[in-house]
């Protein structure tokens, strides 16, 4: 792991100017269900982000660990990120902890021992909506004959204010077969309304809170979901 970051530091530091203002972030939610692209992947959970940008490029760390149940899967994502004018492009390496590998050591990228999928994005937000597309290209992310799945999901999402609070409409569907999603064949998977807010505690101090709500057509299921940020 430290190689990977220190190849992507390298990375941003040789293609920003030495003038780029460098940020970085430090934060984490807590969520009473883990719901992704419209998948249940586990209970209650605390899921902390560390990240670093400059000129356009992020590097970001997210993780999610159960709070309740420890028995729920383990995430650790990598993911370097480039943006300009409304174009995003990246790569994320995700490790879980359940896979083939069943210790789930990190450091396992054989094709039959990685629990890593590594998946490419490209997006672009219009401002009034934006448009992403995810692909798999390697890691544990196969079909039934062993050939790669090269599993994909596409998501369309609209942001607007309505009644103080700040709201985003989601759809989600995967396009082809993929044993990753649950698929057969094309499926919508996720359908979601999500709603945060700011909360007031103190005159200096205010959480922010979020409630979604998320349906998956393909598996039958509906989750709302609660959680909030540091």
């Amino acid at each position: 792991m430290k190689k990977i970051i220190s190849i992507a530091m390298t990375l941003i530091a040789a293609v920003c100017p030495l003038h780029a203002e460098i940020e970085t972030t430090v934060g984490a939610d807590i969520v009473s269900r883990y719901i992704w692209r419209g998948c249940d992947l586990g209970g209650a959970a605390i899921q902390p982000t560390l990240g670093v940008g400059a000129a356009g490029f992020d590097l970001t760390l997210w993780g999610s660990t159960g709070i309740v149940d420890w028995t729920d899967t383990k995430e650790f994502d990598i993911t370097l990120s480039y943006g300009v004018a409304g174009l995003s492009v990246g790569v994320t390496d995700y490790w879980f902890n359940a896979g083939p590998e069943p210790y789930g050591r990190y450091f396992k990228y054989g094709k039959e021992t990685t629990n890593h999928l590594f998946e490419a994005f490209v997006g672009y937000d219009f401002s009034f909506a934006s448009i992403t597309w995810n692909t798999n290209f390697a890691g544990n992310d196969f079909k039934a004959d062993g050939s790669s799945a090269f599993s994909s999901y596409c998501e369309l999402a609209a942001p607007f204010s309505l009644g103080g609070a700040e709201w985003t409409a989601s759809l989600g569907f995967v396009p082809f077969e993929s044993p990753l999603y649950g698929t057969d064949g094309f499926a919508v998977t996720n359908i979601s309304l999500t709603g945060s807010k700011e909360l007031g505690i103190t005159g200096s101090f205010s959480l922010p809170i979020s409630a979604g709500l998320t349906i998956n057509p393909c598996t039958e299921m509906a989750y709302l979901v609660f959680g909030f940020s540091f």
